[in-house]
């Protein structure tokens, strides 16, 4: 029982630590500096979904280039293994962009 007191008098008490250092939210005085031009839109306003699909894209191909560039230093090393799993690394990358393609994911219309 005092255990179960304890965690939550912490558990309180952590509640009551974040309602006192809050801050207070309060309208806008002044715009935001945007080289004069007035915000269109809310900072924190979503996206589109179709930007998720092409972040997922780049991420792909950014996780390409940091598995190439090793793979260029040792492959004159390891040989015809690392050719092979390369390629493999690279077909199913592509896999990815042509099922993307085909599902529309590229289309801005």
């Amino acid at each position: 029982m005092a255990l179960a007191a304890l965690g939550l008098a912490l558990v309180g008490a952590t509640y009551a630590i974040g309602l006192l250092v809050t801050v207070q939210r309060r309208p806008l005085v002044t715009p935001p500096f945007l080289a004069g031009g007035l915000p269109r839109e809310h900072a924190v306003s979503r996206f589109h979904v179709r930007w998720y699909v092409v972040t997922l894209l780049f991420l792909a191909f950014d996780m390409e280039m940091v598995f190439m560039y090793p793979w260029a230093v040792v492959v004159a090393e390891v040989g015809v293994e690392a050719v092979v799993e390369m390629f493999t690394f690279l077909a199913v990358l592509l896999a990815g962009v042509v099922y993307v393609w085909r599902e529309g994911g590229l289309r801005w219309t």
